[in-house]
């Protein structure tokens, strides 16, 4: 069996970009030679010397009727490879593709230009059903100022619920959270904030305040009381282990709380409290102030540091 890896995608999606960065990668300098079949041709074309130093021959099939196993197996028996590489062309039909028996799709992968997904959606649903549906990997790119990131992941999850689907800018991987992946329930009356709950709380806080603001939220805290605070003000929160026991430090936000003074300093308690969007110097600007609505005194839980690994 010869594995064949196929990625697929409308013209100017990405496609060749994705495949330029993996034929660079130290495990294509293996054993054995690589065929790159061409479905469609872009804007950006391969380099010759990526393609030599991959040991890649690159062969462009620009008819979809020659796309048949006649002519795949003529280009297998001219280059003996030990892997094939397929760039599909969009707008030829994924359920008519026909390989040569032998050849095994190890693995899909759909690119998207997450700026143009709307206008493929709307009008060529069956198509990007089509392209995604027995894709393992799907890749977002282009995703610079997009606000409707969740969207689109459902839009996708509801064709291929299985797929791992990854969003990408102009710096890299998104690595945000969406809304629905966040570990509590953003419309309960009450969020109830476990050890992990909070720690993605407090970051998705300093990144989407806007999914917090009037919330009410509850969880057990560590009290801080920085000798700069106004008197009617605290910081409860959590300390927190990033990497290692080195690496620790202390999350939590102002907290508004009539009786602070009465507070001993790091004594446990557990915190419900209303969540706005408020200046507060430490921040040279606006960000999340809490407002305490109870706080109990409790005793210190079995594992007292949080850990982000």
């Amino acid at each position: 069996m010869i594995p064949v890896y196929l990625i697929n995608g409308f013209l100017e999606s990405g496609k060749t970009e994705f495949i330029a960065f993996t034929l660079a990668q130290p495990y294509f300098k293996s054993k054995g030679k690589t065929l790159l079949l061409v479905c469609e041709e872009g804007e950006t074309d391969y380099d010759a010397d990526l393609l030599k130093r991959a040991k890649t021959f690159m062969e462009i099939i620009d008819d979809e009727d020659d796309f048949n196993p006649v002519k795949l197996m003529e280009l297998e028996q001219k280059y003996r490879p030990e892997r094939i590489i397929i760039e599909y062309n969009g707008m030829w039909s994924m359920k008519d593709m026909v390989l040569p028996k032998h050849w095994s799709v190890e693995q899909q992968i759909t690119n998207i230009d997450a700026r143009s997904f709307p206008m493929y959606y709307t009008n060529m649903k069956s198509m990007v059903a089509e392209m995604v549906r027995n894709s393992e990997l799907i890749i977002f790119n282009r995703c610079d100022g997009i606000k409707e990131l969740s969207s689109y992941k459902r839009n996708v999850k509801a064709v291929n619920p299985r797929a791992e689907i990854i969003f990408e800018d102009a710096n890299g991987e998104i690595n945000e959270m969406m809304e629905e992946e966040l570990p509590y329930d953003l419309h309960q009356p009450v969020i109830e904030l476990d050890d992990m709950g909070f720690g993605i709380w407090y970051l998705d806080s300093l990144d989407h305040l806007e999914r917090y603001e009037g919330k009410t939220i509850s969880f057990l805290a560590q009290v801080l009381k920085p000798k700069a605070f106004p008197k009617d003000y605290f910081v409860p929160g959590r300390l927190a282990m990033t990497c290692c026991a080195e690496d620790m430090a202390f999350l939590g936000f102002a907290c508004e709380y009539e009786g602070a003074k009465e507070l001993k300093e790091k004594s446990w308690i557990k915190v419900m409290a209303k969540v706005a969007r408020e200046y507060w110097p430490d921040y040279e600007g606006e960000g999340p102030v809490l407002h305490a609505v109870r706080v109990e005194e409790t005793k210190e839980p079995e594992n007292p540091i949080i850990s982000f690994t």
